[in-house]
């Protein structure tokens, strides 16, 4: 009898001493899912024009041409009175005369009431919007989308420009006039022919993944009747060039063009026919065939010294004195550079003017001239002193750049 009690009490015992650890593993499991459901972070909200956009009832509409802000608050449900004060900010943050068609306006209610409008936003551009806090008084900030540029690499040759060559390479167009202008010193790309090449190393800026005809040449080469020249990039005396792979600069005193990448109609001539007067006579200048309103360039440095009007011969003209050697006279423009006058100091490669057909011409172009100690000269012959070479004290920094930069050009494939 006492050995059956004995197996019953240790029974009793074995059964209490498992309910009790199952209890606790119980516990202790439930304590372990709150611990880890704790350390669980919540996802990071989507953020666009600097607010946690999914928080909001977006509501998007496209400014169209002509149409004014108070149109398109009004097709949100503003009043005159609110219009009025989106306008009260300062210009530097929104102006809304500066508003173009084809930007993008949104508004961002409450998620729960649509019919109640927290912020108003219109993307000025693609790197930049501006956001109105409608809950304080229409206050404006100006914001910016992230970007980033990326680097690419293209190569190919010339059929007959180097802007179509670029556009048979799928890339932009706009790497022609960016090349054009770096190596406008040393190469006259009026008189590229076919057989040419170029390799470039280039950046496109993006922002949110959409690509932007923004571009930066990193590294390029052209080639040319078997000789081909570099340009790598450099920084010297605080400033950022384009040199040779002997490093020497690719920037001179003067531009071998006034504008970017267009035809030449007439060269320099002591006897042209002229197509309005029918008959021959001098053509001290070279015409570059252009559309209306292309800007022109100064060539270099110096002052202008005359700008107005001939009706009988150069329409719309500028003359600019670079030193006691050189002027040169920029001719039948449309319009000339806001706010220039004589006396005024311009740089090379600042826009002066714009091409046109004003004074004696039969279509829009540009007729340029150069004097050299008051005596005219073929412009295509003007010689260009190129600004100060890699110093010594850079030479060996530069020739690692340019090792690097000229090997990796060379190995970019032809298209």
């Amino acid at each position: 009898m006492k050995r059956i009690i004995y197996i019953l009490v240790a029974a009793v015992v074995v059964a209490c001493t498992f309910l009790f650890f199952t209890t606790n593993n119980n516990e202790n499991a439930v304590e372990a899912e709150i611990v880890a459901a704790d350390s669980i972070e919540a996802p990071e909200p989507v953020m666009k024009y600097g607010l946690p956009i999914e928080s909001f009832s977006a509501k998007h509409d496209t400014l169209r041409p002509r149409q004014t802000l108070a149109e398109v608050m009004f097709s949100f449900g503003f009043t005159s009175q609110d219009v009025h004060k989106m306008t009260q900010c300062p210009d530097t943050v929104f102006d809304a005369r500066r508003m173009r068609p084809g930007q993008a306006c949104t508004l961002l209610c409450d998620m729960d009431s649509a019919s109640t409008p927290h912020y108003f936003v219109y993307e000025e551009s693609a790197k930049s919007y501006v956001v109105f806090d409608i809950t304080n008084n229409f206050a404006a900030t100006r914001g910016y989308n992230p970007c980033e540029w990326r680097e690419s690499e293209v190569a190919g040759c010339v059929n007959s420009s180097l802007w179509f060559a670029m556009e048979e390479c799928n890339v932009s167009p706009q790497l022609a006039v960016l090349m054009s202008q770096i190596f406008g010193w040393s190469i006259d790309f009026f008189g590229i022919q076919k057989g040419d090449s170029f390799r470039l190393i280039y950046a496109q800026e993006f922002v949110e993944e959409k690509a932007l005809n923004n571009y930066k040449i990193l590294a390029a080469s052209f080639c040319a009747s078997d000789s081909t020249v570099y340009a790598i990039p450099f920084t010297q005396d605080d400033e950022k060039l384009f040199y040779n792979n002997n490093g020497q600069s690719l920037e001179g005193a003067f531009l071998k063009a006034p504008l970017d990448f267009y035809r030449i109609s007439s060269k320099f001539s002591n006897s042209r026919f002229h197509p309005v007067l029918k008959r021959y006579r001098a053509h001290h200048g070279v015409d570059y065939a252009a559309p209306t309103g292309t800007p022109v360039y100064a060539i270099g440095s110096g002052k202008v010294i005359a700008k107005g009007y001939q009706a009988n011969g150069g329409g719309n003209y500028v003359k600019i004195r670079h030193n006691s050697t050189y002027t040169t006279t920029y001719m039948h423009l449309s319009r000339f550079a806001k706010g220039l006058k004589v006396g005024d100091n311009v740089k090379q490669k600042q826009v002066i003017g714009y091409v046109g057909s004003t004074g004696i011409s039969t279509g829009p172009h540009l007729d340029f001239r150069v004097h050299e100690n008051g005596k005219p000269i073929n412009p295509l012959t003007i010689k260009s002193q190129p600004k100060k070479p890699i110093s010594e004290a850079n030479r060996a920094a530069f020739q690692v750049v340019c090792d690097s930069l000229v090997n990796r050009l060379m190995n970019i494939p032809m298209n």
